[in-house]
């Protein structure tokens, strides 16, 4: 017999956790190489292509980590049922899909184009900005409400694992603040070569990064850990 489809959604949530953290820490060591003043610029320059390119994958699950969620919970064999009914239609799923597809190509777009396309890394901030909101909301009332959306399987875990989703992606703008800096000292470096200003301005800049980067580190962990567990549900 055939794996029922739920399985095959599992193993897709499944792959998107796994590239998520796994390109997030080739990331991360890439940003030291970038850091090193003992290397060439050229060199440096190198490692922050590696840097950028590894970046993207992380930045893909992220999107997809919503849409693929959302799946899970229309196919739930366990009865993730709101008010009687099931909690997403086939059509409100194919919404909500669509809706990421056009999430994915503004952040592909803009991390393509090195945020030459101003319109786009606004358009992409300003959603991230309205799901940290919306989902902070959501988030909230699930693991504080008896029955959420008349949700009687104590759905608490979820609540906890679509708060984490929504730290990580106030991370990521956290991220994208502190990083401001950066381009500027990265091109006065590769145009007249480094001094103690060029590299203190740098190291700011990423190492000033990491605080989020371990936040997301914990929340896609945390996040994995609930999925799988499920505490306090009764199914």
């Amino acid at each position: 017999m055939g794996a029922h489809p739920h399985g095959w959604w599992i193993l897709l949530h499944l792959v998107l956790f796994v590239f998520w953290l796994g390109g997030d820490l080739g990331v991360f060591y890439a940003s030291r190489y970038v850091l090193r003043p003992d290397l060439t610029p050229v060199a440096r320059a190198t490692a922050l292509n590696v840097m950028s390119g590894l970046d993207l994958g992380p930045k893909t699950c992220l999107v997809l980590f919503l849409p693929s969620g959302v799946t899970l919970m229309a196919l739930e064999p366990h009865g993730a049922r709101l008010f009687g009914a099931p909690a997403f239609t086939a059509w409100q799923v194919a919404l909500v899909w669509a809706l990421a597809a056009a999430w994915l190509a503004a952040t592909v777009t803009d991390h393509r184009a090195h945020g030459r396309f101003r319109w786009v890394r606004r358009a992409d901030r300003a959603i991230r900005i309205g799901l940290v909101v919306a989902l902070a909301g959501v988030a909230a009332y699930t693991m504080l409400a008896d029955r959420p959306f008349g949700v009687t399987t104590d759905p608490r875990w979820l609540g906890g694992k679509l708060a984490l989703y929504t730290l990580a992606l106030a991370c990521g703008l956290g991220i994208r603040l502190t990083l401001r800096p950066f381009g500027a000292a990265f091109g006065t470096l590769m145009t007249s070569g480094s001094t103690p200003e060029v590299e203190r301005a740098l190291k700011r800049a990423v190492d000033g990064c990491l605080p989020f980067v371990f936040g997301i580190w914990a929340s896609v962990l945390a996040a994995a850990a609930l999925g799988v567990f499920k505490p306090g549900a009764d199914v």
